[in-house]
C-alpha cells in the first residue's frame, strides 16, 4: 500500500483522520510524542515522534519514509491558550517545513487550514459576512494569530504548488464536532447567538472531515486549492438568516440561504471530490461509535 504521512496524529482530529487513513495506506503518525515502544500498532500503522518547527527534523523525517502523500493536521488551535506569538510562529513555522518538505518529495499534500482564516470568529466585533453563504472566495480578515497564521499557511501553500508543483489541498473545517460529544448544542441551547456568531453557527462531523482528507487525498487538486468542511445546516434548529438578522439586525446584500442551511458553503469540496456530509447534529449529538483504533 501507498504510505501517507500525517502530522498531529495524536491529536483530537487527528486520531479520526489517521484511523480513517489506515484502512486504505500505511500511515505514519507523527506527534510531539510517539506512545512507546510497548504499544502494538494496528498493522498498517507506525509513529514516529518529530518537533515540526524544526525543519532538520521534518527534512529528515520525509526523506526516510518518502511518503506518497502528507497530511498536515498539527497545530496549536486557537489562539487563546498560548501566547499569540507561539500561536503564530509554531503554526506557521511548522506548516512551512511540512509542506515544503513534502513538495520536495514530490508527495501530494492535504492539510488543515480553518474557518478562522475569515476573521469572524476571533474579532473584537463580530462581522458580518460580506455574503451568505460564504464560499472560499470569501475575503480574509483575521484579527487574531490563528487565524492569521493560517492565512499565512494558505500562502505558503500556494508558493509550494507555484515553485515544486505541488498537488496541496488546504481544507477549512468549521467548528470539530465529536458522535457524542456535540459541545455546539449547548451554544444553541442557551440561547444566546454572540456564542457562535463567529461562524455563524456551523459546524461539522468529525467523521465527515476524515472522509473529505480521504477523499482529497484520492483526487489530487491542480495546484492549490481550498476547501470547506462543514454540516449541511446550523445547529441551531432554526432558519439561519433568521438568525443572521437578528444577531447583526442585517442580512448581507446577497444571501439566498436557504432555511436551516450552513453559512459555509461546500459545493466546492463536491464539485472537486463529490463529497458530501453525511452527519447531523440531530443524530450525532447523542450518537455512541466506536472511538478511533490506532493501536491493540
Amino acid at each position: 500500500m501507498e504510505t501517507v504521512i500525517v502530522t498531529g496524529a495524536l491529536g483530537r482530529s487527528g486520531r479520526w483522520i489517521t484511523d480513517r487513513l489506515a484502512d486504505e495506506y500505511d500511515v505514519v503518525a507523527v506527534d510531539l510524542d510517539q506512545p512507546g515502544f510497548e504499544i502494538d500498532a494496528r498493522e498498517t500503522l507506525d509513529f514516529r515522534a518529530a518537533d515540526l518547527t524544526n525543519m532538520g527534523e521534518v527534512a529528515d523525517l520525509v526523506a526516510d519514509i518518502d511518503p506518497g502523500a502528507v497530511v498536515h493536521w498539527a497545530a496549536i488551535p486557537s489562539p487563546t491558550r498560548h501566547a499569540g506569538t507561539r500561536v503564530f510562529e509554531t503554526n506557521v513555522q511548522s506548516t512551512y517545513n511540512v509542506l515544503v518538505a513534502a513538495a520536495r518529495a514530490d508527495a501530494r499534500i492535504v492539510w488543515a487550514s480553518s474557518e478562522s482564516a475569515y476573521g469572524f470568529a476571533f474579532a473584537d466585533e463580530t462581522p458580518l459576512p460580506d455574503f451568505l453563504p460564504i464560499t472560499e472566495d470569501h475575503p480574509l480578515r483575521p484579527e487574531d494569530p490563528y487565524g492569521t497564521a493560517k492565512v499565512a499557511g494558505e500562502e505558503v501553500s500556494k508558493m509550494v504548488a507555484r515553485k515544486y508543483g505541488a498537488s496541496t489541498c488546504a481544507i477549512r473545517p468549521s467548528w470539530i464536532q465529536y458522535p457524542g460529544e456535540y459541545n455546539c448544542r449547548g451554544v444553541a441551547e442557551s440561547g444566546d447567538l454572540a456564542g457562535g456568531a463567529g461562524n455563524c453557527w456551523s459546524y461539522v462531523d468529525v467523521r465527515d472531515v476524515a472522509e473529505l482528507v480521504a477523499a482529497a487525498l484520492d483526487t489530487p487538486v491542480d495546484g492549490h486549492e481550498a476547501i470547506h468542511a462543514a454540516a449541511a445546516e446550523t445547529y441551531l434548529g432554526r432558519p439561519t438568516a433568521d438568525a443572521v438578522e437578528e444577531f447583526w439586525g442585517e442580512l448581507p446584500a446577497e444571501c439566498t440561504l436557504d432555511g436551516e442551511e450552513s453559512a459555509l458553503s461546500t459545493v466546492k469540496a463536491g464539485e472537486l471530490f463529490d463529497w458530501e456530509p453525511a452527519h447531523s447534529w440531530r443524530r450525532a449529538t447523542d450518537e455512541s461509535v466506536p472511538k478511533p483504533a490506532l493501536w491493540e
